[in-house]
């Protein structure tokens, strides 16, 4: 349906909020462009030469698109560490090209006994054998040592995705029991290592049919606050940009905005939801900037800032889930809208911006979808999928 611009604004404002301010509260992401890496647009040529061979050369364009836009790199073994120097000189590169700074964006992701209550992300590391250690030495300190070397440039670091969720709400499984604190001491480790001027840090806080539900909200930001303090305990003063939502899940972006007027959509768990789906109907995060609005004021009640970066890699279609806990290759979904961190477009105080964490086109492990690889392996029909429903379309590249 489309509204009036009066009406229009009248829907989409009433969730913007204050966000807390201090003197050096700046939103790292204005004025930056998306760093772009290689590695995913390398994936994704795959899925050019699918559309072309099929001779749709339209959806081959808007892919081109999805090449060129500026995606999370996920640095999730020791062996990625590399990575982040590829990064580092690609985003020089592009800065050199295009004269626009540059904001690299990064993923560490690599705790002993990760994914503990699911697996289907199990890394490599392991409690037993000795793997929180080895998490510091071999995989945060050389991080932190790579992130270093770009002092030149700002980076936007999420920390250890669904980990802390699986603290505040998991703990009734055996393995997550025994991964709490483990998770806890290595959040806080990573946080008191990248403490630099050029680096925004987000701690993963999982979304809104995770954690927010009234009965999580506090003891979610306690959990936070509780990892932040362990972190300054280490190093004086650490501090946190904010905290990702929504990472690898399907909530979309529902407020599109035009010169004349906005147009409402009615996606699963969509960033700002006009149709309430029937499993959320007791949740009052029942879309991404609602979860930020009610999130935020118990994270400021903890002494904590109030940031938010959301994904929007990939969307459900309306439709697409039974339940929330649906999240492996959701079918049908399709990108979501691009990174921007446009104030007028997000709409509320609390969002940094809207990012693509996930890369869109790896698989979430074999599962939801038929034919599904395992996790992290490239699911190139789900990537035509991806394209074919993008919401908003993606602009066409075609050189």
């Amino acid at each position: 349906m489309r509204l009036t611009p009066l009406l229009a604004g009248l829907s989409c404002a009433f969730l913007a909020s204050a966000a807390p301010t201090t003197a050096n509260d700046v939103n790292p992401f204005i004025g930056k462009s998306y760093y772009a890496n290689s590695a995913y647009a390398g994936k994704l040529e795959q899925t050019v030469q699918s559309f072309l061979a099929e001779g749709d050369e339209l959806n081959a364009a808007r892919t081109r698109t999805a090449q060129r836009t500026g995606t999370f790199v996920w640095i999730s073994s020791i062996g990625d560490i590399p990575d982040i120097e590829t990064a580092i000189k690609e985003a020089r590169e592009a800065k050199k090209t295009t004269g626009k700074d540059q904001i690299v964006e990064l993923v560490l992701y690599n705790l002993p006994d990760r994914d503990c209550s699911a697996g289907e992300s199990a890394g490599e590391l392991t409690i037993a054998a000795d793997g929180l250690e080895r998490y510091k030495r071999e995989f945060v300190d050389p991080f932190a040592k790579a992130v270093q070397k770009g002092s030149d440039l700002t980076f936007a670091i999420v920390l250890e995705p669904d980990s802390l969720g699986n603290v505040v709400t998991n703990q009734g499984i055996p393995k997550c029991a025994t991964a709490g604190p483990v998770y806890e001491e290595g959040i806080a480790y990573a946080i008191s290592q990248l403490q630099k001027k050029n680096v925004a840090l987000y701690v993963d806080a999982a979304h809104g049919g995770w954690l927010g539900w009234d009965g999580n909200l506090e003891p979610a930001a306690k959990e936070f606050a509780k990892v932040v303090q362990m972190a300054q305990n280490l190093t004086k003063k650490a501090t946190i940009r904010g905290f990702s939502i929504n990472v690898s899940n399907y909530v979309g972006l529902v407020c599109f905005r035009t010169e004349s007027s906005i147009l409402l959509t009615s996606h699963q768990n969509p960033y700002l939801a006009t149709v309430r789906e029937p499993y959320d109907e007791y949740n009052n995060a029942y879309d991404n900037s609602h979860y930020a609005t009610v999130l935020s004021s118990h994270l400021i009640a903890s002494g904590l800032p109030a940031h938010f970066i959301v994904d929007q890699g990939r969307v459900a279609e309306p439709g697409a889930r039974a339940a929330w806990g649906d999240w492996c290759n959701v079918n049908p979904a399709g990108f979501g809208h691009v990174p921007t961190a446009d104030a007028s477009y997000l709409n509320n105080a609390n969002v940094d911006s809207i990012v693509w964490i996930k890369p869109g086109g790896e698989s979430d492990g074999a599962c939801g979808m038929a034919g599904a690889p395992d996790a992290g392996l490239w699911f190139d029909e789900y990537a035509q999928m991806l394209v074919e429903n993008a919401d908003p379309s993606l602009v066409p590249t075609y050189s």
